[in-house]
């Protein structure tokens, strides 16, 4: 394996989402990742604060039965893992929106934040404390914002590993036990108790880990479902203008960055108020959801489905987004062409009841025909009225300017 294929695997490991060509909704959902991580990040300020808060009326209400030496002794050290938990919380709130589709560093804050959590476990009375139910809050957390089910599982076990090893290593010596006040010392070396102790433990994260990825499986399909009605034409089962529009806007963008062509496909049905007229509304229906198969087999067929987006216009008009082609490099303006000419003669074999139909099919490219979205939408327009114009059932290119 060569270097380069070893980078682009190691890559496809630390992000949430990847693809050598990202489609929009790879991108919609990072971009929905990133605002849960925002949310987690700010969960976190507001449990620090409680934890500040329980800091400062536990340290009071210990102090009538703890000297005051013995109780800073305690706590120096949880004191320093709160601060350890406001830099790295800062450095995330500050950092999240361009680092939040990194999957590894979503993993290393839950892991932080367990650690933080075992600290106070253990300087807070080891198997007596009250602490190791904050681990239950960071499963949940895991499965609000890692991406698979697994990742919240692996978490929950680092959980149940760090407590663990709190609690039996002072049950073996390995490390001391803490003196905390209305605490019986001798029950950290029970065997049986640290066993039910632990065993009740494992069951909570276990519950907590099995609700967390059940509810946030059903809310993402949802989500998913949600967000595919809010973009999909539910005439043709194609994306809609808007999201033409959106992704259109993006892949420009995108190559403007690259530099790299990008391409607008808009087809037309020639005399489709014609074919209503003498085989009915109905008919007609059927037929525009006929067309969008045809056009979306004739993109699979042809090209990376993935990188491109085929779409209902409006009406009778279809667009395709043409930006991403099979094998090394981009597609070229013959390439777009092609795939135009293809999409033609997939709706020429269109039939219903006998009956067909043809589109006219203009061509615009990135950065030859225009160099922001509407400025290829009118070059393609004005390719699709010449096509439709010399007698319809062909394809045309922008005219060079």
């Amino acid at each position: 394996m060569t270097p380069s294929r070893i980078a682009k695997k190691v890559q496809r490991r630390l992000m949430v989402s990847w693809r050598e060509q990202p489609t929009r909704y790879d991108i919609e959902a990072l971009q929905a990742n990133t605002r849960r991580v925002g949310l987690v990040i700010r969960v976190r300020w507001a449990l620090v604060a409680a934890l500040a808060a329980f800091s400062v009326l536990a340290a009071a209400a210990y102090a009538t039965q703890t000297p005051i030496s013995e109780l800073w002794s305690n706590m120096r050290i949880p004191a320093f893992a709160l601060v350890f938990v406001l830099v790295y919380n800062t450095y995330y709130q500050l950092t999240y929106r361009f680092l939040g589709n990194i999957a590894i560093l979503n993993h290393a804050q839950l892991i932080f934040d367990a650690i933080v959590v075992t600290v106070l476990v253990y300087y807070s009375g080891g198997v007596h404390s009250w602490f190791w139910a904050m681990y239950s809050l960071f499963i949940l957390e895991a499965a609000f914002i890692l991406p698979k089910t697994r990742h919240t599982w692996m978490l929950a076990g680092v959980c149940a590993a760090l407590v663990g090893a709190v609690l039996w290593g002072e049950y073996f010596g390995v490390v001391p036990h803490v003196r905390m006040p209305f605490v019986e010392m001798a029950l950290s070396h029970d065997g049986v108790f640290v066993a039910i102790r632990y065993l009740w433990q494992l069951t909570v994260f276990a519950g907590t880990a099995t609700v967390a990825t059940l509810m946030t499986s059903t809310i993402r399909e949802r989500e998913a479902e949600l967000a595919a009605a809010s973009i999909i034409d539910d005439k043709t089962g194609l994306y809609d203008r808007h999201y033409f529009l959106r992704a259109l806007a993006t892949e420009v963008t995108r190559a403007e960055q690259d530099q790299r062509p990008v391409h607008v496909i808009l087809l037309d049905i020639d005399d489709f108020g014609e074919f209503n007229r003498l085989m009915g509304i109905e008919q007609g229906d059927r037929m525009l959801r006929k067309v969008a198969e045809a056009i979306s087999s004739a993109v699979d067929e042809r090209t990376i489905a993935a990188g491109n987006v085929v779409s209902r216009f409006g009406g009778e008009e279809f667009a395709v987004v043409f930006a991403a082609c099979e094998g090394e490099g981009y597609p070229s303006e013959e390439d777009a062409v092609a795939l135009a000419e293809s999409m033609r003669l997939a709706v020429a074999g269109v039939r219903i009841d006998d009956a067909g139909v043809t589109v006219s099919a203009g061509v615009a490219s990135y950065p030859r025909d225009g160099a922001t979205r509407d400025q290829l939408l009118d070059a393609a327009d004005e390719a699709l009225l010449a096509a439709a114009t010399g007698g319809g059932n062909a394809v045309a290119t922008a005219p060079s300017t």
